[in-house]
């Protein structure tokens, strides 16, 4: 693998590498007489409150910098890659991939898998401990990295094997046990797959993964993600209703169990199952603080606690506006309801919620996060949008305003014929946005995460899609 170049984007103003004169186009060699292979070795080594930076500048001049600073004062340098090393691919061909579901003609960054645990640290991906090497784990453990968050699927060896389809993917116990002893923190999913790690096999994993309470703060388990572009792909079924209702089943009666033993409901249920068995979602409480929000635990029950926190803390008045909202068939007749709360103080406000099908990956993927700016054009065409039409941010790549499909938000306002704003993750940014009001913050979106500043490594994006 070619070495990558800590090469400086960016040094904030009146920091401490701006006193030292370092700029934007200078290169990072060594931190302390020590080789920096990404952002964790950069950050372990710079904490320091004595240290050496040795510098490169663009004419070939190397500068030796001596700084004494205080404990984990930050130096203010930005890099052009701030991962500071290439991203490492998936090793595994797993039976229920999403990327392997991709229409081919989508950007190149939607094909890459990944599966670095250090991503776990920097974006919460779910890493499936294959790829880690011993010298990783020993880097997690001296760095006290935490928390990773791991793709367990199974606990069962030889069915881990086989789902993965990698001869070395039952081996990882050992990994989890050493992360164990060396009180790392940890979460955990379980994507289930209908035929494969269900039923009996659920009811193994999560007994087996129980015994790493309580540095294994949570399970999530998720139903698979079927697209229709399954040709020649392992025969995987969807699950149907009573089959969420028996995962539900199974669930509910660890958690009450564990909340006994443990005073922690440790494993969780996303969304989608409660939807599918058509039963209510838990009470906040049942949540455990929200562990899992990323795998869409909680997610629509967290927006509602927010919403009716927002709704006492403001003043009823008499706005008038009339908007309309684009959502994915999951969360919208919970959106319908969250709506008529707000009209309830804010009576004027005329808001339309539309349902949009996802023609694009097929009918059953049925969350905001996977919608495209092409099925959003076909389907409210000719539609009464009102003054504005709001969406959710999950659907557009982080940063940017550009759906899965390379729509942007101009072309599909444009077509429309009506603005279109994006609309942030919390409940407070939902109320505002349905009154009308100016965005508080940066939008932060629940949706895939896309790498795209990798310098000297190529482009990647990391394969976590479960967005509601």
């Amino acid at each position: 693998m070619k070495k990558t170049r800590h090469m400086i984007r960016e040094v904030v103003r009146d920091s401490i590498a701006w006193e030292l004169q370092i700029e934007p186009g200078d290169e990072l060699l060594a931190v302390s007489g020590q080789p920096v292979e990404d952002v964790f070795d950069y950050h372990y080594l710079t904490n320091e409150e004595d240290l050496e930076l040795l510098i490169r500048k663009p004419d070939g001049e190397e500068w030796e910098l001596e700084i004494e600073k205080e404990y984990e004062d930050d130096l203010g340098i930005v890099f052009e890659n701030e991962f500071m090393d290439q991203y490492r691919s998936c090793s595994n061909r797993c039976v229920f991939c999403f990327i392997d579901q991709m229409p081919p003609g989508m950007r190149e960054t939607l094909y890459f898998k990944d599966d670095d645990s250090r991503l776990s640290f920097l974006q919460g991906n779910y890493v499936t401990l294959t790829n880690m090497s011993e010298e990783d784990i020993e880097r997690v453990i001296r760095y006290h990295l935490s928390p990773i968050n791991i793709s367990f699927h199974t606990t069962n060896p030889g069915l881990r094997r086989q789902m993965l389809n990698n001869r070395f993917a039952g081996d990882i116990f050992e990994k989890v046990q050493r992360l164990y002893d060396a009180g790392i923190t940890m979460n955990g999913q379980i994507v289930l797959c209908k035929g494969l790690n269900d039923g009996d096999e659920l009811e193994r994993s999560i007994r087996d993964l129980t015994r790493y309470l309580p540095l294994l703060e949570s399970v999530s388990v998720v139903p698979v993600g079927l697209t229709k572009y399954r040709d020649g792909l392992y025969p995987l079924e969807p699950f149907e209703k009573e089959d969420a209702s028996q995962v539900l089943r199974t669930v509910h009666a660890w958690q009450e169990k564990l909340w006994t033993d443990y005073h922690t409901h440790f494993v969780h249920c996303s969304d989608e199952w409660y939807i599918l068995a058509g039963e209510e979602l838990p009470e906040a409480k049942r949540y455990d603080g929200y562990l899992q929000l990323e795998n869409g635990v909680g997610m629509l029950r967290l927006l509602r606690e927010e919403i009716e926190e927002t709704l006492k803390t403001r003043e009823k008045c008499g706005k008038k506006r009339k908007i309309s909202i684009a959502t994915g068939q999951l969360p919208y007749e919970f959106l319908k309801k969250y709506i008529i709360m707000i009209q309830e103080k804010y009576p004027e406000i005329q808001v339309q919620v539309y349902p949009v099908r996802n023609d694009f990956f097929g009918e059953k993927i049925t969350v905001s996060g996977l919608l495209t700016g092409q099925d959003l054009m076909a389907q409210l065409a000719g539609r009464e949008l009102g003054d504005e039409l709001l969406i959710p941010c999950n659907m557009l790549r982080a940063g940017e305003d550009v759906f899965l499909d390379d729509v942007t938000v101009s072309q599909l306002g444009e077509k429309l014929g009506v603005p279109v704003r994006i609309v942030e993750e919390s409940g407070e940014a939902f109320v505002r946005a349905v009154l009308g009001e100016t965005p508080d913050g940066d939008r932060k979106g629940r949706q895939i995460y896309e790498q795209t500043d990798c310098s000297n490594c190529g482009k990647a994006e990391c394969g976590k899609i479960n967005a509601v």
